[in-house]
């Protein structure tokens, strides 16, 4: 409440000016009371109020006074009061988050069953789907840093990552908690938007803190520690939140409310929202106060009865009353306020807000179709993430090349078109690898004739063509039986190698 009386202001200032004329015709027009009296001198006063014709309506509300509140309402309505920020949809709900976790033998400890690193796989896991579908990337150190998942809206890519992290599969053992933090804030730079750095620890090296003192990016710690202890280095750090571990979810929300304070206050500063115009609740009182139009003798009640006699006839329906007062855009907005996708779709006339809400409700191909044919460098963004979360991988790097072509620079475009790009060598790179499975390092665990008459016979067998078809990108990848941690550490170590050439 006092951050929003803090925020509160006017977007369109000048058009308070129209109280000044508003309050001038209010003291003109309104009757004014007399004191003088037109009855001859001489009559008693309680025999002259009694005489007098009028003496009561100078003591009512008149006509003017309710037509001038509700001018001055509207006027205050088209000033635009303001004190929050409206969403975007080009620009995520919350705010992205990399989670540096900390990959140690010292995480083995067991004081936090089953150990610290369990502990802390659990609560990273809860904090990636309670953020769903907010961007998160994953980071793993040691004596190294190394960057396990980059910037990613699915969950399910995160998780089994995140369960092949072990010490074993850290090519240096040690505490890089500095260069894992250059490389979160590398990531972020890549997103285009502030977010924040998450760092899930039992200890940090006091050598490592200069490091966080000139940290760019809002920084939060999770001590995996058994309750009331601490990591006292991290007390001399300013601008850094401190969220100790809990045995239940306290420390996933607190964390989550911070991170999204952090963010808004972030894109607060960097305008890079709009002002919600709150303009509209004025209407409400401003539409109460018309209702006394209807009392006898005011005549403007029979302009309102002349507006409801000239609706269009058509069937009876028991929410046709919004179309009275609410465009169908006004009510798809209305409908995604409360995140009710699927009808907002079906609501708005406006083909942009159609294929977002289309895009929200999950409805991948309809959205994309219809950002289709919308010739704006928004429209190109919005196909590609429609494409790419349809798994549509070709069609979505051509989109955002479109967006690119449309608006050159535009760092959001140009992240997602790298993203989509990355997925599809991938996709491809594997394909081609389980096609021989003695490159990807997959051998046979036995050998078993089909033909036990005839053991080692050649034989030759007409494979079935017809009607057959490719498998797709997920069954290839489905197909794959790899160890998790056998592909961590070996990638682990070739980037190890890398940085020391």
């Amino acid at each position: 409440m006092i951050d929003a009386l803090a925020e509160f202001h006017f977007i369109r200032t000048a058009y308070l000016l129209f109280l000044i004329p508003i309050c001038g015709l209010w003291w003109l027009i309104r009757p004014k009371r007399s004191g003088k009296s037109d009855l001859p001198l001489g009559i008693a006063p309680h025999l002259a109020e009694a005489l007098t014709l009028g003496a009561d309506e100078q003591r009512r509300i008149y006509p003017i006074d309710v037509a001038m509140v509700a001018a001055a309402l509207v006027a205050i309505a088209t000033a635009g009061p303001t004190w929050s920020r409206a969403t975007n949809p080009l620009v995520a709900d919350k705010a992205p988050l990399v989670i540096a976790l900390k990959v140690t033998e010292s995480m083995e400890n067991t004081d936090l069953p089953p150990s610290r690193l369990e502990r802390a796989k659990m609560k990273v896991t809860d904090l990636i789907n309670a953020r769903v579908p907010a961007r998160t990337a994953l980071v793993a150190y040691a004596g190294t840093p190394h960057r396990v998942a980059p910037l990613t809206e699915d969950a399910n890519i995160l998780r089994p990552l995140l369960e092949g992290l072990t010490p074993a599969v850290m090519p240096k053992q040690g505490d890089a908690a500095g260069d894992a933090l250059s490389l979160a804030e590398s990531i972020l730079s890549e997103s285009g938007v502030p977010g924040a750095v998450l760092f899930v620890l039992d200890d940090i090296d006091p050598s490592q803190l200069t490091q966080f003192q000139d940290a760019t990016s809002q920084v939060f710690f999770l001590t995996m520690l058994p309750q009331g202890d601490e990591i006292v280095q991290l007390n001399s750090l300013k601008n850094t939140t401190v969220v100790p571990f809990s045995n239940d979810d306290r420390d996933v929300a607190k964390l989550q409310r911070q991170i999204q304070t952090a963010y808004e206050n972030a894109l607060d500063d960097q305008d890079r929202l709009d002002w919600n115009d709150q303009g509209w609740l004025l209407a409400w009182p401003a539409a109460l106060l018309s209702l006394l139009w209807f009392r006898r003798g005011w005549v403007i009640r029979w302009a309102l009865l002349g507006l409801f006699l000239v609706q269009p006839a058509g069937p009876a329906n028991a929410q046709g009353w919004r179309d009275w007062f609410l465009t169908p855009d006004q009510q798809g907005q209305i409908a995604m306020n409360q995140k009710r996708y699927a009808d907002a779709a079906e609501l708005f006339e406006d083909p942009y807000h159609e294929g977002y809400a289309r895009l929200k409700a999950g409805q991948y191909p309809e959205a994309a179709a219809i950002f289709a044919e919308i010739n704006t460098p928004e429209a190109a963004f919005a196909e590609g993430m429609s494409r790419i979360r349809n798994r549509e991988y070709r069609p979505a790097i051509s989109a955002f090349e479109t967006a690119l072509s449309r608006r050159p620079n535009w760092p959001e475009a140009q992240h997602n078109l790298e993203v989509a790009t990355a997925i599809l060598d991938y996709v491809e790179t594997t394909r081609e690898q389980s096609d021989t499975g003695e490159e990807a390092g997959i051998g046979a665990d036995d050998t078993v004739f089909d033909n036990e008459s005839g053991r080692g016979e050649n034989t030759t067998i007409q494979a079935q063509t017809e009607g057959a078809k490719p498998l797709s990108a997920d069954q290839w990848i489905s197909a794959i039986d790899t160890d998790m941690q056998d592909f961590l550490r070996n990638r682990f170590l070739l980037e190890n190698q890398v940085q020391q050439q």
